[in-house]
């Protein structure tokens, strides 16, 4: 099957009309938004291919590009940055993070109008400081009291948001008690019989994790754009004694990764995919997000977790014309993707530390990923025009 509109038509079959408009416009605003949205493609392309170069086996987020780095506070109550989509996580070869990751930077980059050769420098910084990370064979984390330039200002602005910002954006009061905000974009209303399931399973899972909360109100909740069209609610909980204290918990639905069809590596058996991404996130980050856990609902596996107001993305955007800034930041993600896979060696499958170090400070691998990550951003990019026109056109 060569035809995008056809490949990408058969992956979103499921999903409904609804979603999919949703998606597939936002998909249409960049390339970037176009890589983000097709993960699917990346790896179908990717199996076929046979020169790239030998890697370790590792545990991957699968979907490693420069917008799935992020903050979020812990259950320790610090905020840090690092690697924060885990959808596609598969045991892997480590090359293929590497290679989305450095394609993400050829398209994301170009999008904001960067000069291609600048891009090319910053792609070869990111595989050089991954490699010097790795070779080191320590993990390393970044949170406000240890990291320093673009990440550390970012950081302490995201620390200092209230959760009275986001009550306030998010809700209104009614009868004395608070409500979520319909407002068609990122929130929507339940059917009422769903609502009540919803709502009876919860409670089931409040009172399963000990916690002293009962639930407000919840809504369907769109967010990204790889993710638009699967099932995704935001519970708002109140505390039973201090009642002024609410808490967001967003739970997402897990579906198989994108990835695994294309892998030849024996996966472990989960017991859900939702259990898959929640333990492949505890191995790879160094402290993971505030009430994560997973759960059935419907016969269906989701994520929970705490919807906070100290989440966010940096924007590209905004420091583009930096070269200082972006540079801090791309290292800064190296650094990153190195010390999850460091974290994580040895963990059902994936290879040991040692064998990373010896992968790290090799190096000679580098150009066959910097090579095969310019061919496949200018690949991504006929795509787009190919999806861009018939998506005007009305055939999406």
């Amino acid at each position: 099957m060569n035809n995008v509109e056809e490949r990408i038509k058969q992956f979103n079959h499921s999903y409904s009309e609804d979603s999919l408009k949703i998606k597939y416009q936002r998909m249409s605003e960049n390339a970037f938004s176009f890589f983000r949205g097709t993960c699917h493609l990346f790896y179908e392309d990717l199996a076929k291919e046979n020169n790239l170069a030998h890697s370790p086996q590792v545990w991957i987020c699968g979907d490693l590009h420069l917008e799935n780095f992020g903050s979020y506070k812990a259950d320790n109550r610090l905020v840090y940055f690092d690697l924060n989509d885990f959808n596609e996580a598969v045991l892997a070869p480590s090359a293929w993070e590497l290679l989305r990751m450095t394609t993400s930077i050829f398209i994301g980059l170009d999008s904001l109008k960067v000069e291609q050769k600048q891009i090319k420098k910053l792609a070869e910084l990111f595989l050089h400081s991954y490699s010097s990370v790795l070779s080191k064979g320590k993990a390393r984390y970044l949170e406000p009291q240890v990291v320093k330039g673009t990440v550390r200002k970012f950081l302490k602005k995201v620390s200092k948001r209230k959760e009275k910002e986001l009550l306030e954006d998010r809700t209104y009061r009614k009868n004395e008690s608070l409500r979520l905000r319909i407002d068609n974009e990122r929130l929507f209303s339940v059917d009422k019989n769903l609502k009540d399931e919803l709502f009876n399973h919860i409670a089931g899972w409040i009172s399963e994790n000990g916690n002293h909360y009962n639930c407000n109100d919840l809504a369907f909740r769109i967010a990204g754009t790889g993710s638009i069209g699967v099932k995704r609610y935001l519970f708002l909980l109140q505390h039973v004694n201090k009642t002024k204290n609410y808490l967001f918990l967003d739970m997402k639905e897990a579906l198989p990764s994108c990835v695994q069809p294309y892998m030849p590596i024996q996966q472990p058996a989960w017991l859900s995919e939702a259990e898959r991404m929640v333990i492949v996130q505890n191995y790879m980050q160094n402290n993971s997000p505030a009430f994560l856990s997973f759960s059935n609902f419907n016969n269906l596996s989701f994520v929970i977790k705490e919807l906070q107001p100290s989440e966010d993305k940096i924007k590209f955007s905004e420091i583009g014309k930096s070269r200082k800034e972006v540079r801090e930041v791309i290292a800064d993600m190296a650094l990153l993707t190195a010390s999850a896979q460091l974290r994580s060696s040895g963990r059902k499958g994936a290879t040991i530390a040692d064998e990373l170090i010896s992968f790290g400070a090799s190096g000679h691998w580098q150009n066959s990923i910097l090579d095969m990550s310019w061919e496949y951003y200018n690949r991504m990019k006929s795509y787009y025009a190919e999806f861009f026109k018939k998506h005007n056109g009305g055939l999406f």
